[in-house]
């Protein structure tokens, strides 16, 4: 193993890691979706512009930003208004794996936007996907448990369509579109919610929350580069099974049983896909 690859792998290791205590940061204080919003995005904007100007890029972004960077920005924060009040209404295990299904979303909208033929083993892991996201959703007793499942659904469907806008326009910059992103959610967390009426100790975290994901989404751009997409897709599934445990642990979150099935169906759909693209990959 080269250098560069394991870099890549130690890089999208900790990307996994960190974007899956997400709903320990939400979970973590008593602030409202909206107030977690707008200091989230406060923390981000600072990291990401931070880094794009060390990176000598601002000039970059600007040039190469375009409607398909506003259409990032724009999905993207409809799934952050989601995402984070999805943790408040139902489980972190119901939330991390349903999230977990993206990839099969992203296939099924890139067939019908850009008529992208799914391999068959993608098929058959869209097919255990939905059987999972069904399993997970019957297992939600109350209204609140079922708001929070179909909010982290629409999530997951719409972030899979970043992924597609991306496939379709591979010059869309990403750092440029994640700090757009941020500045439309910050009115939309003053809208809604009292940031400022937060304790100090819950802005820090909240601020915190968004430093930390602005680091785990550059380290997962950086590593990317460095490794075939199948692996970074792979690792980037530790998030998953990381994230239950993570609740469990701090907040003695039991996932109930539906949830676990639902995850051992998601979770072998997903391990099926990438060791059949392994397979098929020119070595």
């Amino acid at each position: 193993m080269n250098q560069a690859t394991s870099t890549g792998l130690v890089l999208v290791t900790i990307s996994a890691i960190v974007f899956s205590t997400a709903g320990l940061f939400v979970k973590g204080v008593s602030a409202g979706s909206y107030a977690i919003v707008f200091w989230r995005s406060v923390g981000a904007i600072s990291v990401i512009f931070l880094y794009i100007l060390f990176r000598g890029e601002l000039k970059k972004e600007i040039q190469t930003f375009g409607y398909s960077g506003f259409a990032v920005s724009i999905v993207g924060a409809m799934g952050t208004m989601a995402f984070i009040p999805a943790f408040k209404l139902t489980s972190v295990a119901n939330v991390s794996i349903i999230y977990a299904a993206a990839p099969f979303f992203s296939a099924f909208i890139a067939w019908l936007w850009m008529r992208e033929r799914p391999a068959k083993s993608v098929l058959i892991g869209s097919a255990l996907v939905m059987v999972g996201v069904l399993t997970i959703v019957s297992g939600s007793s109350s209204k609140s448990n079922l708001t929070g499942d179909f909010l982290a659904l629409f999530m997951t469907v719409v972030m899979a369509g970043v992924v597609c806008i991306y496939r379709r326009y591979p010059k869309t910059p990403a750092r440029g579109p994640a700090l757009m992103m941020a500045l439309f959610l910050m009115p939309v967390g003053l809208l809604f919610d009292q940031p400022f009426a937060l304790p100090l100790h819950e802005i820090l975290l909240c601020l915190l929350f968004g430093l930390v994901f602005a680091v785990a989404s550059v380290t997962l751009a950086e590593g990317a580069r460095l490794l075939p997409a199948a692996q970074t897709s792979l690792l980037s599934t530790l998030e998953m099974p990381l994230a239950p445990i993570w609740a469990f642990f701090i907040f003695t979150e039991y996932p109930p049983l539906p949830t676990v099935f639902g995850g051992l169906l998601i979770a072998a759909a997903i391990l099926g896909a990438q060791l059949s693209i392994n397979n098929k990959a020119p070595s």
